[in-house]
């Protein structure tokens, strides 16, 4: 009996678990755009944040994974303290969505809301309509796993030792909080705790006395994922997931001392014999009347976090700001955040070009080691940007983001091979520098307009990339056309000044090479545009 009784409960918490997982990447793909839209749009109005981050709770359906990725934002620099402790209250009362959906038993209506989930994905090839499709397969295999879990726990009210343990140790508030603390630390969701209280209420054999304090461990417990993924952060992110334990703990210890009977007496007045219900207006209440109790002391909260953990300069371990593996859990916003990458690169790649160029000009081998260093500094960026695009795509993303994702492949190839020909034609300027080996005159002025066209048409090109503007990718192609014909008449003009012995046979073999490499920078910035006019569209919108 032991051992189906556990193996069922097992089954049955694994099954909630993954539908709750699939529903919620569901809601994701579906509301992908509007996830970026709310958190780009995001402003200083603190409450306005709380309605944020109940939004982005409801859609991840977890608000230790919420509270994560404010974690990553706040340390990529894309959010504020002020702003993220507003979302954080917000996550704590999106995450009891959950609850409220299991308390009532729709088990019987699941088996119909997973076929027509499966039905409607079969027969459809609408991205949008299959990506939707995987919202009411995961709700109902969530409820089936929540009456297998309920149904697979039956027996335990024929234990009289069960319900014995139960009412002599739960009872006492500093066990209940402790079991719900561990019960979320090893489940790794407060939504999962609820539902196995939920299911044991469902049986009769968890009265709501005990449960309560069940439920004030089960908020703490939740903290930790968001404290464990601070590590490493900057110190504004490790503030973040401290108020998050914060602000739970002085609601747990008050609830304790004043208003755990009164909450008790109210749920039990709403929902009168079904402690089901009693256990997630318990857990909704609590965090409710916590964000409406803490909220007006929100700066002196974090005053107080300011203190335990100071502000200060942080060192920096990589090149890049806004790659934070904690926003994974949102992919729609990680690629979202590539694009800020994908700016700091290109700006980086014209540094290198400006340099190398200003190398050849000025005969300045300081520019050179500029030169070289920013080639270094666009590896660096490429590595991490593929490798952070390799991560998104293994995560559950719409069919539109997994097309992003493979464009903007070939775009950080296209950009790192321009920091490629940035180290061409340094490495060519070290070369005349050193030989000494002189331009006339003319043949600077031309290269000077083909390199003002270039640094037009790759701007361009990068800012196509986030505007989708059709407009500025004609102009680009139209100007990779103009190089290509410039190329050769600047080839020919310099041919003739050598005949002439204006120019150096000598020095011709540069020019060539240069030509040669600012010709294929044009290939490339065209290829950046021609990305946008195929998909007809920005690739990501970041503005």
């Amino acid at each position: 009996m032991y051992t189906q009784m556990i193996l069922g409960a097992i089954a049955g918490l694994s099954l909630f678990l993954y539908g709750m997982q699939l529903m919620g990447d569901g809601l994701q793909k579906v509301a992908g755009e509007g996830l970026k839209g709310i958190i780009r749009r995001l402003t200083k109005n603190r409450l306005m944040s709380v309605l944020v981050g109940m939004f982005v709770t409801t859609i991840i359906q977890s608000s230790s994974a919420t509270t994560v990725m404010v974690v990553g934002f706040v340390n990529a620099g894309l959010m504020t303290l002020a702003q993220a402790v507003g979302v954080v209250f917000g996550a704590n009362i999106g995450t009891t969505i959950t609850g409220q959906m299991v308390s009532f038993n729709l088990s019987q209506w699941a088996p119909i809301v997973i076929a027509a989930g499966l039905v409607a994905n079969m027969l459809t090839k609408n991205p949008k309509v299959k990506e939707a499709s995987e919202i009411f397969i995961g709700f109902g295999i969530l409820f089936i796993g929540m009456s297998t879990l309920s149904n697979s726990l039956e027996p335990l009210k024929e234990l009289p030792e069960f319900t014995n343990w139960i009412l002599q140790y739960g009872s006492n508030p500093f066990i209940g909080v402790g079991i719900g603390l561990l019960m979320t630390l090893v489940l790794q969701s407060s939504s999962a705790t609820i539902g196995v209280l939920i299911a044991l209420a469902s049986q009769g054999v968890l009265p709501i006395t005990t449960a309560v304090f069940i439920i004030f461990g089960d908020n703490i417990g939740t903290c930790t994922t968001a404290l464990i993924s601070s590590l490493g952060t900057s110190r504004r992110g490790k503030q973040v997931a401290l108020f998050h334990l914060m602000i739970n703990i002085i609601g747990t210890i008050y609830f304790m001392l004043f208003l755990s009977n009164i909450l008790v007496n109210v749920v039990e007045s709403i929902d009168p014999g079904n402690v089901a219900r009693q256990i997630a207006n318990a857990h909704t209440i609590f965090n409710i009347v916590n964000v409406i109790i803490l909220f007006p002391f929100t700066n002196l909260l974090v005053k107080l976090i300011q203190m335990i953990i100071p502000d200060g300069e942080d060192e920096e371990e990589s090149i890049t700001r806004y790659l934070d593996k904690r926003i994974l859990v949102t992919p729609s916003i990680a690629l979202e955040n590539t694009m800020y990458e994908f700016a700091a690169m290109a700006q980086e790649t014209i540094q290198a070009l400006d340099n190398a160029v200003g190398a050849a000009r000025n005969r300045d081998k300081k520019l050179v080691k500029k030169a070289l260093e920013n080639e270094k500094n666009i590896n660096a960026y490429e590595k991490a940007i593929v490798k952070y695009l390799v991560e998104i795509s293994q995560q559950k993303v719409s069919a539109k983001d997994q097309q992003t994702i493979d464009e903007l492949f070939s775009t950080a190839n296209d950009i790192e091979r321009i920091g490629d020909h940035a180290e061409n034609i340094a490495d060519f300027a070290k070369s005349i520098i050193e030989r000494e080996i002189f331009l006339d005159e003319d043949t600077v002025k031309e290269l000077d307009g083909i390199y003002e066209l270039i640094k037009s048409g790759f701007a361009l090109s990068i800012d196509a990339l986030s505007t989708g503007d059709q407009e500025k990718v004609q102009q680009a192609i139209q100007i990779e056309r103009d190089i290509d014909k410039l190329k050769i008449e600047v080839r020919d003009k310099y041919m003739k000044r050598m005949n002439k012995g204006i120019a150096s046979a000598e020095s011709g073999i540069f020019v060539m090479d240069l030509l040669s490499n600012l010709e294929r920078v044009s290939d490339h910035f065209r290829n950046i545009a021609e990305t946008v006019e195929r998909l007809k569209r920005p690739v990501i919108v970041t503005e």
